[in-house]
């Protein structure tokens, strides 16, 4: 049976949601942030030599990193569901959007989050001064700008189908809530993209993930 080592508030949540789209039985094993750094208990470390979620365990394979755990179920379990036909643009755009979400769309938005704790960090005067500096001039003229571009890409990808792939709910869908939730929380992801907020409303209507949250237990984008 597969395994999911589950980190509160991670990626791995959206690995509970596609094993409940798939309707795939599987194990949940806990794991908890460090209150104060936010990382994933020297635990996961037993797992993964990266100490990292997500990662899952199916019989005697261990399998991390998003994408490849993506793959791995849809391939394994999927029996074609999720997945757009070979040969065919919609294909093409999944396999985009699998590896496009963590590749262009997740980097900025992390570095956001580094740089926004470096300014509120409780540093001495003047060292808390020059953070904040550097902090706000890489936020203004890097950071910034680049999730604006990602984000207005994303809007136009929604103009013209309901889901990354085209027409149908693949998952290519459940790779990129990740980074929409966190834009939504963090980043400016608001009602001026509504195409954006409309694929938001959408996945979370589904029953599968509605499903994953009560799994995964609470979960902060």
């Amino acid at each position: 049976m597969v395994t999911v080592h589950h980190l509160n508030n991670s990626r791995s949540q959206r690995v509970l949601w596609l094993l409940e789209e798939l309707g795939v039985p599987y194990e949940v094993k806990r794991y908890e942030r460090d209150r104060n750094t936010l990382l994933a208990p020297a635990s996961l470390l037993a797992v993964h030599p990266l100490g990292k979620s997500p990662v899952i365990t199916d019989g005697n394979l261990t399998i991390a990193e998003s994408g490849a755990i993506v793959e791995y179920l849809v391939g394994t379990y999927g029996g074609g569901r999720l997945i757009p036909p070979t040969g065919t643009p919609e294909r093409l755009r999944y396999v985009y959007w699998l590896h496009y979400a963590e590749g262009s769309a997740m980097p900025p938005l992390l570095l956001k989050l580094i740089f926004d704790r470096v300014a509120a960090a409780p540093l001495p005067w003047p060292v808390s001064a020059v953070a904040r500096r550097i902090a706000g001039r890489v936020q203004s003229s890097f950071i910034g700008p680049q999730i604006v571009r990602h984000l207005d890409f994303m809007e136009s990808e929604l103009a013209n189908r309901p889901w990354f792939a085209g027409g149908e709910f693949t998952a290519a869908d459940v790779q990129m809530s990740f980074p929409l939730e966190a834009a939504a929380s963090r980043a400016g992801l608001s009602t001026d993209r509504p195409n954006l907020m409309s694929f938001l409303a959408r996945i979370h209507g589904r029953d599968a993930y509605k499903r994953a949250l009560q799994r995964g237990g609470p979960y902060e984008y």
